[in-house]
């Protein structure tokens, strides 16, 4: 199962490992007070995605199918949330105010379209 909560949530035993997939460090929040796995900056959208969406919902699915362009370009960035989504819970951090239309949702959605077409 792939969770995702919002950074500022605590953290829970079922979460699996606890990855940060914002590109900037979420405001107010110490590195060493937050249990990660790992910050993946280097998945989140490109600054220039982020700023057209700007949580617009009415941008939302254009939004994901630009970010799936570059999350495609980026393939071995986002394989390890692949292999570990495969065999255990993992949950992907963010910062952001709506929780509906964020990067986090949509990396799942693309994460798991790829283990439904695997098995």
């Amino acid at each position: 199962m792939i969770r995702v909560k919002r950074v500022y949530d605590p953290h829970e035993p079922g979460d699996g490992p606890r990855f940060l997939v914002d590109r900037l460090w979420p405001r107010g929040i110490k590195k060493e007070n937050l249990p990660l796995a790992g910050w993946l900056k280097e998945i989140a959208p490109s600054d220039a995605l982020r700023r057209w969406f700007g949580h617009d919902p009415a941008k939302w699915d254009e939004f994901c199918r630009r970010y799936d362009a570059e999350l495609e370009a980026h393939g071995e960035a986002w394989r390890l949330l692949l292999d570990l989504a495969g065999t255990q819970d993992v949950t992907l951090l963010y910062s952001a105010h709506d929780t509906e239309h964020n990067n986090a949702v949509a990396l799942r959605l693309f994460l798991e379209a790829r283990l439904n077409a695997a098995g």
